[in-house]
């Protein structure tokens, strides 16, 4: 009796706790399939260990791909509302005779649930790399961009739209065999458009699933870091088109730097060109300049600068990509000569800088 109770109120708390599932997934117990699905994108994309960098986002991945592993599949999922995580387990671990392979949660999304092309290196759909458009301003400071997606996903009911065929042996591979003459069998392998993965052929003209996918639209949230640079990918793992057999493209986000009025970058250093006049190229001067985040800064130059001369500002170029400090800023000065002179300026110009040892006849600006 005592035992009976015990187990009893056992069932009791895991069946209480099944709720962790769905809470992880932000989704009421009576959701749909479709619903499961869309919530699992969502949440994967959120708490990838790529782009979070939150401490505990690799945990809430993982226990992420846990939940969507269980309530997709109709079986574990009314064990699980049933007898909990840990009457799960235990059901598991009698299947599998006390082994178990693991789950990946992109290859049932993927590739129907199957490990076989496993051995094989895995067909993915094409990535897609979309121009992202930055001026140095962003590129120094870092900016948050929120953007609306829209990709190809497997229709709800894409299962129900094959049949199995043991000559498919991947996606648009289908081997016959032929026997040839009595003990020898050809194997001929053919290019075949139906065959979506290993064992599994597409049903033509299929009501449930007539043109294989469907839009979706998804949220993305675009950070690029301080220091990014030209050419540079943002990229979203699995998140271009999905298509029966293969695993999804990545979605590339690729950094085009915009022309900047005053300075150029190379590397993480700062390039900019400023013409002085000729008085100051003599006599020294003092700079207020603006960095890309708008903080100002002053230099003060008390030697004479000679034309096309570069002075260097350490600490005053991009921001490090690996956030270690700053590059360095390198000015290039352009002298601009006057036009002319009148000669009293002339004279007072020898009077102040001297005669050259050639006298004065053959050197008169």
């Amino acid at each position: 009796m005592w035992r009976s109770l015990l187990h009893l109120s056992l069932l009791l708390s895991l069946a209480l706790a099944a709720e962790d599932f769905y809470k992880l997934l932000g989704i009421s117990r009576s959701a749909t399939t479709k619903e499961i699905k869309k919530a699992y994108r969502q949440a994967s994309l959120k708490w990838h260990p790529d782009k979070n960098q939150e401490e505990g986002a690799a945990e809430k991945f993982a226990s992420i791909n846990r939940a969507y592993e269980v309530l997709s599949d109709e079986e574990k999922r009314k064990i699980y509302d049933r007898h909990g995580e840990e009457g799960l387990k235990q059901h598991e671990a009698r299947e599998a005779g006390g082994g178990g392979g693991g789950f990946d949660p992109f290859e049932q999304f993927f590739n129907f649930g199957g490990r076989s092309q496993r051995g094989n290196q895995e067909q993915r759909t094409p990535n897609v790399d979309v121009p992202l458009e930055l001026t140095l301003e962003q590129m120094y400071s870092g900016a948050t961009f929120e953007v609306t997606y829209i990709r190809q996903v497997l229709c709800l009911k894409w299962e129900m739209c094959m049949k199995n065929n043991p000559e498919c042996q991947g996606p648009g591979i289908r081997v016959k065999r032929q026997q040839i003459a009595p003990g020898f069998v050809q194997q001929v392998q053919q290019h075949d458009d139906r065959c979506v993965a290993r064992g599994k052929m597409w049903l033509n003209n299929c009501s449930e699933c007539p043109s294989k996918t469907e839009s979706e639209k998804i949220d993305l949230t675009i950070d690029v870091v301080k220091g990014i640079r030209n050419s540079e990918a943002i990229t979203f793992e699995e998140v271009a088109d999905e298509k029966p057999g293969y695993k999804a493209g990545d979605l590339n986000f690729v950094v085009v730097e915009k022309a900047h009025p005053e300075y150029h970058r190379e590397g993480d250093n700062l390039y900019k060109t400023m013409e002085i006049p000729l008085v100051d190229a003599l006599t020294g001067f003092s700079l207020t300049l603006k960095q890309l985040d708008g903080v100002e800064f002053s230099i003060t130059i008390d030697d004479i600068i000679e034309c096309d001369e570069v002075l260097r500002v350490p600490g005053k170029g991009m921001p490090r990509r690996n956030g270690r400090g700053f590059g360095d800023l390198f000015i290039t000065f352009e002298v601009d000569f006057p036009d002319a002179l009148t000669a009293d300026q002339k004279k007072k110009l020898r009077e102040v800088l001297g005669s050259s040892k050639g006298g004065s006849g053959s050197s008169e600006l």
